[in-house]
């Protein structure tokens, strides 16, 4: 098995990344790339950063030994519709030197993959937006929210900086001075904690400043929660507590009352030492206690290893799973 190599590939809107490992579990080459999301890039561009990820990856690696491959993707199926998208990403492989196969799963499948090797749970993303879904037999089967940030995404880090906003622009209806989260969210906005008289010159500037950015760029305000809260503010405390309520709503519009399979946390919001995490974490454990919780870890690593797991001569994939994916910390 040693000779026998898979390639994983996590890829997303900010970076791409990719693993070639031995069957062994040893890791032969990794390779990073810019954001590699065909939606938000285009697939020309997207193809190019996976390509420059391959190739590092594989460097010092025969591209002849790479028997199976897996691509994550925010929006594979998309993708996979898109036949010139797809041609680009077939040209970006074969121009790796890589001939075997294969195959494009989306993005939560991989997140959940990278948790546990249990081919039935539950995955609940929470980053710049927020997305649950069902697996079962290692396929996606039910999804519920990841509906962007017009329509969804509650929870979110986008839903946590919009509703700092909100709080903020609240404040200064009420003639009030902003707060601990507050005040930071308005310096962010506006380069100043200082509150125009009359105050409503304040509200029309933050309105400005969101207005002219793309709407998405409110997740970049959700550390600002996150750090105020874990400082007891009472406004960023009674948000992350809102937010952890809509994301566990998600998963059980999905997960069945009483599911003992595992769950898996994937985003920065609910891996990280975050006080988000840890109220989503209690709020399953309540509606789920039988359930084993588990984070989400190393995307390409959990790729190749749906890569390899349907190789002939694959009879244990939870015991390769320990071997190729490294447990989360």
């Amino acid at each position: 098995m040693s000779d026998t190599v898979v390639v994983g590939l996590d890829i997303g809107g900010t970076s791409t990344r990719a693993a070639a490992v031995t069957l062994d579990g040893v890791r032969l080459g990794t390779g990073r790339a810019g954001g590699g999301n065909p939606t938000s890039h285009g697939a020309e561009r997207a193809a190019g950063e996976l390509l420059a990820a391959l190739r590092a990856a594989l460097t010092g690696v025969d591209p002849g030994r790479v028997r199976a491959g897996t691509i994550g993707l925010a929006g594979a199926g998309r993708l996979l519709a898109d036949p010139q998208g797809r041609a680009a990403f077939d040209r970006a492989w074969s121009d790796a030197g890589l001939r075997c196969p294969y195959a494009v799963h989306g993005d939560a499948l991989v997140a959940y993959a990278s948790g546990t090797a249990s081919p039935d749970g539950t995955v609940l993303i929470a980053g710049t937006g927020a997305i649950a879904a069902q697996v079962h037999e290692l396929r996606l089967d039910r999804v519920a929210d990841g509906h962007g940030w017009l329509l969804g995404d509650a929870g979110s880090g986008f839903w946590l900086g919009r509703e700092a906003v909100r709080r903020l622009l609240s404040d200064l209806d009420r003639g009030q001075r902003p707060g601990d989260l507050t005040g930071p969210v308005l310096a962010e906005l506006t380069g100043s904690p200082a509150v125009a008289d009359p105050s409503r010159a304040t509200v029309d500037a933050v309105v400005q400043v969101v207005t002219r950015r793309p709407p998405v760029e409110l997740a970049r305000l959700a550390p600002l929660v996150v750090t105020a809260a874990r400082a007891g503010e009472p406004v960023a405390t009674a948000l992350v507590a809102e937010a952890a309520t809509l994301l566990v709503e998600s998963a059980g519009r999905i997960r069945p009352a009483g599911a003992t399979d595992p769950v898996v946390l994937g985003g920065g919001l609910l891996t990280g030492d975050t006080p988000l995490a840890d109220a989503v974490r209690a709020e399953l454990a309540r509606r789920w206690p039988d359930a084993p919780l588990h984070a989400a870890g190393d995307g390409a690593a959990a790729a190749a290893w749906l890569a390899a797991r349907d190789l002939p001569g694959v009879t244990d994939p939870a015991a390769l799973h320990a071997r190729l994916v490294p447990a989360a910390t």
